[in-house]
């Protein structure tokens, strides 16, 4: 066995090209075909597939960096090696790039077995291919390999080796991880965050604003990250990157998925989300765990197969959608919440956002662990595939937005409120993000929240959503969410203390 130590590289798998057993870069009809036997054809002709595995393997992921390896775990890895470099298996090897920005541009190759083409027929939608470069970042993953998932992660030679799970996320976020890390390698900071850009035509100009929404997956940050806000044209909104981006010290936000969209579908609604639902009902996407009678019919709104249901959607059949996946300048950094002690929205500081980064309040979705789905939830940037110190992402954090001038802001986009809440529909937020865009809300300083909250926002009442007001014992309530929020900021030993004490 080869020692620890002596990690093996993208250089130590076989040339998919020279290699006999490989299948190298087939064609999307054909990872189709290969996958047969398990597609079930949609009513719309595109392919459907069910996974045994239906979310992301959090609990069974471990990297070198945050872990200490032991031979058990360079065993995954050495198992991976052996398997593609067997001449009996059948092998199908895929390459295709992450980003397109000069300095956040990175080949990615996948090995898979050629049963499970779904897994690469999805993930290839995703991605731009690659034009015959050597890979940085390789990935195996060898779904029947083990009975209980094991996924191990090699940063610094941009290895990923996924045992035992079929969920396509595996893939996806094997890759976007170390997008991520080598972004913040650089100076920057990798962001689990959709990008737009607003253009602006009133009476203060015309203008465009760069705008970034953090969330965990599924609290909504594909819908506002691809909403329109009702603006007609000359004015607008363009969709520029949907879950992970690179924001480098110039200030441009890298994009690193260029093809497609990786959605949730429950709950998708044609009238609320015209554009994602039409672009998941054309034979061009693929579904996966998404309700299909043997018929063909399509049921979104079901949770047959889990409340994780998804469907890889093209770029090109959004309307919304930009041209590029750069945004040249970020202007206001959104952070997507639903604390019912919060206000629908509030103004930070530079400290107190880089509070509202390490805290990473949301509710968990089936995306994460199924089982707490709906529970009150805390992860550092919305990201769970930091690599390395989650204190310094958030002193990094706070110095870049503070270097480059950006506004940030914290959305509730649940309710307001324990007793009598005040739900934040969607007329309620696209007021607040058309405000927030055009410079229009009038601000002003709660003492009871400690936070800069709006006094007047075009188009909505904003005083009903008081905090106070909708919660019996206020006083008692939100010094205990501080308590909490600087319980659990004492974790971090490496964040500074002046972003500590900003805690609100």
């Amino acid at each position: 066995m080869v020692g620890v130590s002596e990690w093996p590289t993208p250089a130590a798998y076989p040339d998919p090209e020279l290699a006999e057993h490989i299948t190298y870069n087939p064609s999307l009809d054909a990872l189709r075909e290969f996958s047969s036997s398990l597609e079930s054809t949609t009513e719309y002709g595109s392919a459907s597939y069910v996974s045994e595995y239906r979310s992301r393997s959090a609990d069974r992921t471990k990297n070198v960096v945050d872990a200490n390896f032991g031979e058990d775990d360079f065993t995954v890895f050495e198992q991976g090696l052996d398997w593609v470099n067997d001449p009996s298996n059948d092998v199908i090897c895929v390459d295709r790039v992450v980003g397109r920005h000069p300095d956040s541009s990175y080949v990615c190759r996948l090995f898979l077995p050629k049963e499970y083409g779904r897994i690469a027929l999805s993930w290839a939608k995703l991605l731009e291919p690659a034009e015959g470069k050597e890979p940085d970042f390789v990935t195996v993953q060898l779904p029947d390999a083990t009975n209980e998932p094991r996924i191990r992660v090699l940063p610094d030679e941009g290895l990923t080796t996924v045992l035992g799970s079929d969920y396509t996320g595996e893939a996806k976020k094997s890759f976007l991880r170390l997008f991520m890390l080598r972004a913040k390698e650089q100076g920057g900071l990798g962001l689990h965050a959709g990008s737009k850009r607003v253009t602006l035509d009133d009476d203060q100009g015309s203008r465009e604003v760069g705008q970034l929404f953090l969330g965990l997956s599924g609290t909504g940050k594909s819908t506002l990250t691809s909403h329109g806000l009702w603006l007609d044209d000359p004015e607008g909104v363009e969709m520029i990157q949907d879950d992970v981006c690179a924001l480098l010290p110039s200030g441009t936000v890298a994009g690193s998925e260029g093809g497609g969209l990786y959605i949730k579908t429950i709950g998708l609604d044609s009238d609320e989300q015209p554009e994602l639902h039409d672009a998941a009902t054309d034979e061009s996407a693929v579904l996966e765990n998404v309700a299909v009678d043997d018929d063909g019919t399509v049921h979104f709104e079901e949770p047959r197969y889990g409340r994780n249901a998804r469907a890889v959607v093209k770029r090109d059949h959004l309307e919304s959608s930009a041209d590029g996946i750069d945004l040249e300048r970020v202007d206001q950094v959104f952070f997507i919440t639903r604390n019912p002690l919060m206000p629908p929205v509030a103004r930070l500081s530079d400290e107190q956002a880089a509070v509202a980064f390490m805290l990473g309040e949301s509710i968990e979705t089936s995306a994460g662990d199924p089982s707490k789905a709906g529970e009150s939830i805390r992860v550092v940037g919305t990201n769970p595939f930091i690599v390395g110190s989650e204190g310094a992402e958030g002193n990094r954090f706070r110095d870049l937005i503070a270097d480059l001038d950006v506004e940030c802001y914290v959305i509730n986009t649940g309710a307001v409120g324990t007793d009598d809440p005040a739900d934040v529909g969607v007329e309620e937020t696209v007021s607040i993000l058309e405000g927030v865009a055009r410079g229009s809300i009038e601000w002003t300083y709660d003492d009871d929240l400690d936070l800069t909250v709006p006094s007047d926002v075009p188009g909505i009442e904003i005083e009903q959503f008081c905090v106070p007001d909708r919660v019996d014992d206020f006083v008692t309530a939100q010094a205990g969410l501080r308590e909490e929020r600087l319980s659990y900021l004492d974790q971090f030993d490496d964040l500074d203390d002046d972003i500590r004490d900003a805690t609100y």
